[in-house]
């Protein structure tokens, strides 16, 4: 059998190669291996911006890392941006914003602060009550339309945040407010809505018109006066979805712009109907906005 010879000299240069090699790792990962760096600050200010309303510029204190990120607290979640930022908050209320700071290594460090609101600004303010479904004030604000004969065939139902739609039997039922336009002005209508599963044989309709609900009847007509809506037949809403309804409706007349030739009363209408049983839709933050 051939034998194979490592010569001393090699072998000595190999140890002491694994030797140096051992003495550069620290004991701790974290502790100076040039992966992780030191504790970073995530600080912010917060500055008013002039001459215009609720807008205010968020600008990190430190530099010495390689990225930021953002929650607003507007409810979108945390989205990747830049160290100095421009927001506004068109609505009354308080709103928490947290900075993440991003190093090397991907570690991260945060900072939050609250930002006070104390007055909607009177134009792009939501002109929609209790929109975000918060408590039992909000959920007040909202009336309930049977629309089908049988009685609890759909159900709307508040918790604090969202309002569900549910059918334990087919059914339509929808709800609505009354709100006080200006004539010729566009106002823009929005929700967040999802869907565990998707819709099956199930439709979901905005309308926003001066029509008043009545109990036991109908409303509206998605192809000539809705707004927004989603609807299993034409192909929307079909999968499990979560976002924003502008982005997944597929029927609806006006594309959420909507305006109206007097001053007066209309009704926001949010209506759901479904021919089986077991479908949900859970809507959040509805919005009308004067846009122009």
């Amino acid at each position: 059998m051939k034998k194979v010879k490592i010569s001393f000299n090699l072998m000595l240069t190999i140890v002491t190669a694994l030797g140096f090699l051992s003495a550069c790792q620290p004991d701790d990962v974290g502790s100076g291996n040039g992966i992780l760096g030191p504790e970073l600050d995530a600080s912010f200010t917060v500055t008013a911006v002039a001459n215009q309303t609720n807008t205010f510029t968020l600008k990190a204190v430190a530099t010495n890392y390689i990225g930021s990120k953002w929650d607003f607290g507007k409810g979108g979640g945390t989205t990747t941006g830049k160290s100095e930022e421009t927001v506004s908050y068109p609505d009354k209320g308080t709103y928490t914003v947290t900075h993440t700071a991003v190093g090397i290594g991907g570690q991260s460090y945060s900072s939050s602060q609250d930002i006070i609101v104390d007055t909607s600004d009177p134009i792009a303010g939501n002109i929609i009550q209790g929109g975000k479904f918060e408590s039992a004030d909000d959920w007040s604000k909202w009336n309930i339309l049977n629309i089908t004969p049988v009685s609890g065939s759909a159900f709307w139902a508040f918790t604090p945040g969202s309002a569900t739609v549910s059918f334990p039997d087919p059914g339509n039922q929808a709800i609505y407010q009354a709100i006080d336009v200006d004539a010729d002005t566009n106002y823009s209508i929005d929700m967040q809505v999802s869907s565990p599963n998707g819709i099956n044989l199930m439709w979901f309709e905005v309308y926003c018109l001066p029509q008043v609900p009545a109990q036991g009847s109908d409303y509206g007509n998605v192809g000539a006066e809705g707004v927004w809506g989603l609807n299993y037949w034409v192909g929307c809403g079909r999968t499990p979805f979560n976002g924003l309804l502008s982005d997944l409706s597929c029927v609806g007349k006006f594309h959420g712009i909507v305006s109206f030739p007097t001053s007066g009363t209309v009704y926001l209408v949010i209506k759901a109907g479904c021919q089986i049983s077991g479908n949900t839709v859970t809507i959040k933050n509805v919005e009308m906005r004067r846009i122009s």
